[in-house]
């Protein structure tokens, strides 16, 4: 057998423990009742007085249940809640198998139970203090041990010396052979590794470090004792070392910092919150035990002890009355957690805050910051805000208790004002909501009354500040007419001539207090069939009243009429008269349809016709029909029958040649007074096919060309004509405007062009630097004279003073524009620095003074006789001109 004990001690007694697993699970139990439930476990042990110890062990296969055992022999055996099983009597070898052992497992939530049957065994062998006792569990057999090794105790954070021996194991089979011990499982060959260790010869087993309950709290081991080939020599043993816990972890709280609310007012007693501190340590001991309190409560008012925490719980409750949001809206406490129960002097402790928020309750109710408040709207305005009304309240803002409602009490019965609320500034806005009417009453007096969304607290009680009056002016303002009755109808027969009186439409001021004249004015009149008198408003007929106008709907004629006054600024009103107009009998009938075809040889050989009548009924059908008189041939050929609403006209003879007749009939209406129209049927008679259509319409069409037709045809000639001897007039005016401006200025002729044509640029910028005083002056500037430096402009003045030339003679001789024009070309051919020839048509300066005189001089003369100018003749065409102008006799 293998024995263990501690370090240094003997053997010990005896103890057995056996492990049976029964599952929930009914998956799992299946397998377990095959192996464990439907099989009995045979147990040897020794007839002694020493109790027998039967552990069982319940697998609930994670399902939770509370599982309650059950012993079938109660009076022999007792097992207790944790499954071990204890012996009440001892046992004679004779009673063993007379005592059977069923041990029952009872789920207390659904009642479900499990069974499995222990039988005892008598003991085999001559001693029963070295027996080999047998556990048998169907097929199932191992050996018992000498004795079960207690668990072993070992105090976390030991700082004693390691490796730290714990226990030995020793096996009988050691005396006569050498053994090796070695130990399995977490800790050892298991991870975490290195943790424990067995010496292999003298089977001691050590601690090799400082153990950390709150990570691993125990260790399960097993013991093996085998040869030095290897084989086993006896069964594993289990080795079950515990971790002591030490102090070693303080309290640490779930949130540093806790919030919770408290309504204001509550009495003591009001639960707030619960603050939750949690200890590593191990819970079953005192080292895992926390205790709370309160360390500090800011501010401390009403007083400094407003709430109290449970030691044990860490509930907080109010212990004071006097919570009022509005003096202290919250409060903070220093909460302390203290392991060791509590123990100021051996336990770990931590701190935490609690924010306690003191919430808001409706207990001040609002209160206007006035007794009256004033505004003034003026009439007929809605959704106007008239006055503003203010209130104070100390609840939070922005919550029902603070959000004010407000109710009008009285002084307003017929509901024209309303005072909803500002959200943002929570003022009550006086609204009109309906049009008010200074006629009728100029002030109004309103009480209001101002509450919360929600009630007051028990116990408070609206004040008298909040009821206010509100007194509101109404402002009176010019008030558009009226016109009653609007629209009016009134009843006329058509027919009515003009300047004839219809009625009266008249408005009235709704303004009583105001002094005003009103004038009236035509609005629409779509037929303009009437007239109103500006200061009566009596209405007129200025045209003859139609029910057959296009501007008649249903007999129904409209008008609208504008009534200003005179106030300021001037107010209108419109109004709509209705003409309902009664027909009379004022329109003829006329035949219809007004064109139609027939054959030749017409098969059947006549046609029905009716009329239509712009009256309505009794001034319109039935209708008499009548071929007229003339001409002759009409009541030779033709017959017209009445049937009914129509009429049958039908040809008599059995041939009509193609083309187009034109019928007389004469049609009267049922009128009280009938009326007779003649209207002309067009009839097309033409060549017929087998199926009655017409063959030749074309022809007929042509041949049926009306006079409508060929007026407007000669008319769109005419205007063609006109318009093309508009064209020919124009052409010719403008050929002979052309030619006289040839006469006065032609462009390529007029000698005046060829001096002082400034339309003409000449070369670049680069041929620009010349001097224009040669054309200034000839007679007086050399062609060698000094020139400004770099290139100039054309625009650009002479950089020297320009020279004081004489005044010449008021008629200089003709010669002296052509010598002043070669003695320039002649400078500029001789100046190496001359520009081109194109350069000299460039005249855009011309200097401030000239030596000739003013153009003007050659009809200047007093005796413009005395100037003879045919010589102008020989300069060729471009001087003719002014030989016809100057020269020659005085016409």
């Amino acid at each position: 057998s293998l024995s263990t004990a501690p370090p240094g001690s003997g053997v010990g007694g005896g103890s057995l423990s056996i492990w049976m697993s029964v599952c929930l699970s009914e998956c799992l139990l299946t397998v377990f009742l095959s192996l464990s439930l439907v099989t009995s476990a045979s147990i040897s042990c020794s007839v002694s007085s020493l109790p027998l110890s039967l552990t069982v062990k319940f697998v609930n296969c994670g399902q939770g249940g509370l599982v309650q055992f059950e012993c079938s022999n109660p009076s022999d055996f007792r097992i207790e809640a944790d499954g071990v099983v204890y012996a009440l009597r001892p046992f004679t070898v004779s009673t063993l198998r007379a005592v059977p052992l069923v041990i029952v497992a009872r789920d207390e939530t659904n009642q479900q139970q499990w069974q499995t049957q222990v039988r005892l065994t008598p003991p085999i062998g001559q001693s029963q203090q070295k027996t080999q006792n047998k556990i048998s569990v169907g097929q199932l057999k191992r050996m018992k041990r000498d004795w079960v090794i207690p668990p072993i105790n070992v105090p976390e954070n030991s700082r004693g010396e390691f490796p730290q021996d714990l226990v030995r194991i020793r096996s009988d089979n050691d005396k006569n052979r050498s053994l090796r011990y070695s130990v399995t499982g977490p800790g050892a060959d298991q991870p975490p590794t290195g943790i424990f260790i067995i010496h292999p010869i003298s089977g001691e087993l050590s601690v090799m470090k400082p153990l950390d309950r709150e990570h691993i709290s125990n260790f399960h081991l097993r013991a093996h004792a085998v040869d030095l080939n290897g084989n086993q020599v006896e069964s594993p043993i289990d080795i079950v070392i515990n971790v002591i816990d030490m102090n070693d972890n303080r309290p640490e709280f779930i949130h540093q910092i806790w919030n919770g609310t408290i309504p204001e007012g509550s009495k003591p007693g009001t639960f707030v919150m619960t603050v939750t501190s949690v200890d590593k340590d191990d819970p079953k001991t005192a080292n895992g035990m926390l205790r709370y309190k309160i360390v500090s409560q800011n501010p401390e008012s009403p007083t400094s002890n407003m709430f109290t925490i449970n030691n044990k719980t860490g509930g907080i409750i109010t212990v004071a009355a006097g919570l009022d949001r509005e003096k202290v809206p919250q409060y903070t406490l220093i909460i302390q957690a203290t392991d060791m129960e509590g123990n100021p002097m051996y336990g770990l402790s931590n701190t935490a805050t609690a924010v306690i928020k003191v919430t808001d309750i409706n207990d001040n109710p609002p209160e206007f910051t006035a007794e009256t408040f004033f505004g003034e709207v003026p009439e007929n305005r809605v959704n106007v805000i008239v006055a503003n009304l203010t209130v104070t309240d100390k609840d939070q803002p922005n919550t029902p208790a603070w959000n004010t409602v407000y109710k009008i009490t009285g002084g307003d019965p017929t509901g024209r004002f309303s005072v909803p609320t500002d959200p943002t500034t929570n003022e009550g806005l006086v609204t009109v909501v309906k049009p008010i009417d200074y006629e009728i009453s100029r002030t109004y007096v309103l009480t209001v009354v101002a509450v919360n969304e929600v009630s007051l607290a028990r116990g408070i009680h609206s004040p008298r500040q909040s009821t206010a009056t509100v007194s509101i002016r109404v402002i009176d303002v010019n008030e558009s007419p009226n016109f009653e009755p609007n629209p009016k109808l009134i009843k006329l027969e058509e027919g009515m001539q003009p300047e004839s009186a219809l009625t009266t439409f008249t408005a009235q001021d709704p303004d009583r207090f105001m002094q005003q004249t009103i004038r009236y004015t035509r609005l629409s009149d779509p037929a303009n069939w009437l007239r109103i008198d500006p200061n009566t408003g009596h209405i007129t007929t200025i045209a003859v009243l139609d029910r057959e106008s296009p501007y008649v709907k249903d007999n129904m004629y409209s008008a609208t009429f504008l009534a200003s006054d005179s106030g300021i600024p001037p107010a209108s009103g419109t109004g709509t008269l209705q003409i309902f107009l009664l027909d009379i009998n004022d329109n003829a009938p006329h035949v219809y349809p007004q064109e139609t075809e027939m054959c030749e040889k017409p098969e059947p050989n006549g046609f029905n016709i009716t009329a239509l009548d712009g009256d309505l009924s009794p001034n319109a059908g039935p209708f008499a029909f009548e071929l007229a008189n003339r001409p002759s041939d009409i009541q030779r050929n033709w017959t017209i029958t009445r049937l009914s609403d129509f009429a049958q006209l039908s040809l008599k003879i059995g041939f009509l040649e193609s083309g187009i007749y034109e019928i007389p009939i004469i049609i009267t209406d049922s009128g009280n007074l009938p009326m007779s129209n003649t209207s002309y049927l067009r009839v097309k008679v033409c060549q017929c096919d087998h199926n009655g259509d017409c063959t030749d319409q074309q022809h007929i069409v042509a041949a049926g060309l009306g006079t409508g037709a060929i007026i407007a045809i000669l008319l769109c000639i005419i205007i063609l004509l006109i318009l093309v001897l508009l064209f020919v007039v124009w052409m010719k005016r403008r050929d002979k405007e052309r030619q006289a401006k040839q006469l006065l200025i032609d462009p390529e002729d007029d000698v005046r062009d060829n001096i002082l044509k400034y339309d003409e640029e000449g070369g670049g910028e680069e041929d620009q630097d010349y001097d224009l005083s040669q054309l200034q002056q000839p007679d007086t500037i050399e062609p060698d004279a000094i020139k400004p430096v770099g290139i100039r402009r054309m625009d650009e003045r002479p950089l020297h003073p320009e020279p004081q030339y004489p005044i010449r003679s008021a008629a200089p001789h003709p010669g002296d524009i052509g010598d002043f024009i070669n003695e320039g070309l002649k400078a500029a051919d001789n100046d190496p620095t001359a520009p081109p020839y194109d350069s000299l048509l460039v005249f855009d300066y011309e200097g401030s003074g000239s030596t000739a005189g003013s153009l003007s001089s050659l009809n200047s003369s007093s005796s413009g006789g005395d100037q003879d100018y045919d010589y102008l003749n020989d300069w060729g065409p471009r001087f003719r001109k002014l030989a016809d102008m100057y020269g020659g006799s005085d016409d």
